[in-house]
């Protein structure tokens, strides 16, 4: 019962006037309680409207709510579940400001020393930020691959900063401030974007655009099940 009526409230926050009248109707009812509405415990995918909405931000009176600290507990909940390293609000169906992200230093064995080098890679602390922005700090662009769970079983190469600040609330409400660079700056450029409704697809080279398990489709005359689901 307590849980429906934290996602209840972190619904009614998601209105907002800055979309037209005749949109608002339609989209004040993606909000409406359900048994099974936002925020999901699976990743949104492509097409779903609210991963091209620009995210409205916690109101700050919100902040240290019960209800946003339920928000917050869910998207670590859910980013780790499906192994992901970043996960923003929108992609469990819920347009607000705010992403988690975490890099755990035993992801380095999924590289070679020489890859954990080139993509500037070192751990990173479990990160949450509220009603974020984003100041670049080197101008310089590096391109390397990129997957997105709303995008599931694709990956592209994509050109993301180097260098990164991140200024916003942590999840105790407390302003913070952080400085990010290499592949963590990249995670967090990736999860800002879905805040302001954009895919990575969007400023992919779209000549690198794959599917993540084409030699599987052909060792198995095709027969493979991509699932959305992280159980």
């Amino acid at each position: 019962m307590v849980t429906v009526q934290l996602k209840s409230c972190i619904r009614t926050l998601c209105t907002t006037s800055r979309v037209d009248k005749s949109f608002a109707k339609w989209y004040q009812g993606l909000w409406q309680p359900k048994k099974d509405g936002p925020p999901y415990d699976h990743v949104v995918q492509l097409g779903d409207p609210v991963l091209r909405m620009p995210s409205n931000p916690v109101p700050e009176n919100e902040l240290k709510s019960p209800e946003v600290q339920y928000l917050v507990n869910h998207l670590v909940k859910v980013m780790r579940s499906y192994k992901c390293v970043g996960l923003a609000a929108p992609q469990l169906g819920l347009s607000l400001r705010a992403f988690v992200m975490e890099f755990k230093d035993e992801l380095r064995d999924q590289y070679t020393k020489a890859d954990y080098k080139l993509r500037e890679m070192e751990p990173l602390p479990l990160t949450v930020f509220l009603n974020p922005e984003l100041k670049v700090l080197n101008y310089e662009k590096v391109i390397h691959t990129e997957a997105c769970e709303s995008v599931r079983g694709y990956r592209a190469e994509v050109a993301r900063y180097r260098e990164v600040l991140i200024r916003g609330f942590d999840a105790s409400g407390e302003h913070k401030e952080l400085q990010l660079r290499g592949w963590n700056a990249r995670i967090a450029q990736h999860e800002m974007d879905h805040l302001n409704g954009t895919v990575y697809t969007d400023i992919m080279n779209r000549k690198t655009f794959t599917c993540s398990c084409w030699q599987a489709v052909n060792d198995n005359n095709g027969r493979i099940k991509l699932s959305f689901s992280n159980k």
